[in-house]
């Protein structure tokens, strides 16, 4: 791809603009949560702690002095935390390393799905430790459709007769949002005075495996024509793994107890801030297509999978990149830079071997993206959105 050689200059004077800012704000994100100690060392019990939000947790519980331990079937990221106290086990039924009078601080709860999951581990801690933090999600809610919705929204339910059907991971289906409510209120029941419940929305950055958000970065620094989704003002939020990680970690110092959303920014971002955002830093010479959800439809092209982080606000999706996170705000949570984000991830993504970069889990590959662009080309002059008939 050629440019001109003041085309050049231009770009990379605001891609080195854009990193300069994200340094200075990572700078002072940084310094305003490591001035100082905790008032005390904290034991702190992780189940799981080496998939997404684990590790980050797990390397600023260390640095803030807390002592760490991890509970994991030792399959996931092996090499991390070689100096840790690692127990094995599996919350699928062997919980034996977890028996026993030995008691924490907090226990930290990132890989339950299934409620009795849930209830076996709380249970077993009951007593034994004074905080149990459970990561939900914002998928938690019966109903999504209304912008900013708070933490007291209703939560999705299930019938009890398809809880039961539910012994796997691969028993999920659509009640993901239920089962995780279910796993809500396994941690109440268990830790009444001493439960934290955070729902995050869309977690990102680097060591997603998802590859959710990741696409964005990438597919923009690939440079071109660049199919977005939707119109430029339709909501996006998103959290850096690191922001939600060590998040915890200050929620558990301060003993905080509750329930919390927990996604970003700090306010309301549009597709096309989040696009042009990432535009600003890279030097390639980009061009961004907005392509209507309905047509998007019309050719299979699915919305959060292969257009990630992007689901049209209408009907029942019309609130859910509207979540009010006031809340969590209020208590600690802050948002690095998302140009800090988008450099960090792309240098993990370059470092993932060859065949792992060839086969990304979600966005539009190269072709399909270029045949729906050619698609919406021919179509655009003449194309109506379908007529949505009520009743």
């Amino acid at each position: 791809m050629t440019r001109s050689r003041r085309e050049f200059i231009q770009l990379s004077a605001i891609a080195g603009g854009a990193v300069a800012l994200g340094m200075v704000g990572a700078r002072a994100h940084a310094e305003q949560h490591d001035a100082g100690k905790p008032a005390r060392r904290l034991k702190i019990l992780v189940l799981g702690g080496t998939g997404l939000i684990g590790p980050p947790l797990v390397e600023y519980a260390l640095a803030r002095g807390h002592e760490v331990t991890l509970f994991n079937r030792g399959k996931t990221n092996t090499d991390l935390f070689p100096k840790l106290e690692k127990l094995r086990g599996d919350r699928d039924g062997d919980l034996k390393a977890l028996e026993g009078d030995r008691t924490w601080d907090a226990v930290v709860d990132d890989t339950a799905s299934i409620p009795r999951w849930v209830h076996d581990s709380a249970n077993l801690l009951k007593g034994r430790a004074k905080l149990y933090l459970f990561t939900s999600s914002i998928s938690a809610y019966a109903d999504t459709s209304k912008p900013g919705m708070t933490e007291d929204a209703p939560v999705a339910t299930m019938p009890p007769e398809e809880v039961e059907k539910v012994k796997t991971t691969a028993d999920i289906g659509n009640f993901y949002g239920a089962l995780k409510a279910l796993c809500e209120q396994e941690a109440r029941n268990a830790f009444p005075d001493g439960a934290l419940i955070v729902r995050p929305g869309l977690i990102v950055g680097p060591g997603d495996r998802s590859d959710r958000w990741t696409y964005w970065p990438v597919r923009v620094h690939r440079g071109g024509e660049v199919l977005a989704p939707g119109t430029p003002d339709d909501p996006v939020q998103f959290i850096d793994t690191r922001d939600l990680g060590e998040w915890y970690v200050r929620l558990l110092e301060d003993g905080v107890t509750g329930t919390f959303h927990a996604t970003g920014p700090a306010s309301r971002l549009s597709m096309a801030e989040m696009l042009y955002g990432l535009r600003a830093t890279t030097a390639e010479k980009i061009a961004f297509t907005w392509v209507p959800a309905d047509f998007l439809a019309e050719h299979d092209v699915q919305p959060w999978s292969q257009m990630p982080a992007w689901v049209p606000p209408v009907d029942e999706y019309a609130g859910f990149a509207l979540v009010d996170c006031s809340k969590a705000q209020q208590a600690g949570l802050t948002f690095r830079p998302m140009a800090v984000t988008a450099f960090d991830t792309l240098k993990w993504w370059d470092a993932q071997p060859d065949e792992r970069r060839a086969k990304p889990r979600a966005g539009l590959d190269p072709a399909r993206e270029k045949e729906v662009l050619a698609a919406w080309h021919a179509k655009k002059a003449t194309w109506k959105a379908p007529t949505k008939v009520k009743g």
